[in-house]
């Protein structure tokens, strides 16, 4: 596909990864009626219907779909095999985009029929077109076939591309899943400060907004990350004091030691679900 002018994308699945790059297509001037949905759930297709006006709408896969220059597969893993039986007939031949975890792009070349597969490890911050998302195309994929998906995805946020596949896992380990764990410590730093005292939405309040401060700094400074936190932490203070516990915790290793078993679990849903 040699121009942006509006192709029609088709999307297999339209739940919250669907929606954030719908969303941000609309926003970027994509009409609804250059948009198709196939999904099975009458709630989750109204929902849709209500918030995005004009975008063409299936229960499953038919001749009433129209050829489109993308199809983006936002389907749960463990339906992926079946979903491609059922739309393969009717898609034609196109580009593919998989944000699916897990499943290898060698699975989803074989049930589609295709080599022109991009496989993409997004997050949830899409949604607030803050998201962090890693790419990696199949060697048939064209370079006007990458600058689509680079356009499409842009809409949600930022992006990497990677050469190797199995690099996507440890693309889900860091940013796929990383949005929880960003949660998790935001939850952590809200219950010590309630216990500390504080009201517990004054807790949140100050543990988002750090979180949110220290991270834009980060992306703005041209410092590297441990000089940014040292910076932070004189010897003897308060800092020093938190930094030392975790230390002495062990804190970094077990975090460390977490990321990659949600590699082996991107690894292994791979393996599970893409026969």
């Amino acid at each position: 596909m040699s121009t942006f002018t509006h192709p029609i994308i088709t999307f297999i699945g339209g739940g919250n990864m669907a929606s954030a790059i719908i969303g941000g297509l609309i926003r970027q001037g994509h009409p609804g009626g250059a948009l198709q949905v196939v999904e099975p759930w009458d709630e989750q297709r109204e929902r849709l219907a209500q918030q995005f006006p004009g975008i063409m709408l299936l229960s499953t896969a038919s001749a009433d779909l129209q050829p489109s220059g993308l199809v983006v597969w936002a389907v749960k893993p463990q339906t992926f095999k079946e979903a491609a039986a059922a739309a393969q007939p009717f898609l034609g031949d196109t580009l593919h985009l998989s944000v699916a975890a897990g499943i290898t792009s060698e699975s989803i070349a074989t049930w589609l029929g295709t080599q022109r597969i991009v496989r993409a490890m997004p997050n949830t911050p899409a949604l607030v077109g803050l998201g962090m998302t890693g790419l990696m195309a199949r060697a048939a994929v064209s370079s006007d076939d990458r600058a689509l998906v680079d356009r499409v995805v842009r809409t949600t946020g930022e992006l990497v591309w990677v050469n190797v596949e199995a690099d996507l896992d440890a693309v889900t380990a860091l940013s796929g899943s990383g949005p929880a764990y960003v949660f998790y410590f935001l939850e952590a730093m809200r219950d010590a400060g309630a216990r500390m005292g504080l009201a517990p939405e004054v807790a949140q309040q100050l543990a988002i907004g750090t979180f949110l401060g220290a991270a834009t700094l980060a992306q703005r400074s041209s410092e590297p990350l441990q000089t940014l936190r040292e910076r932070v932490t004189s010897k003897g203070g308060t800092t020093y004091a938190a930094i030392t516990s975790m230390d002495a915790s062990g804190v970094k290793d077990r975090f460390e030691e977490a990321l990659f078993a949600a590699q082996r679990r991107a690894a292994e849903l791979g393996a599970e679900f893409g026969k």
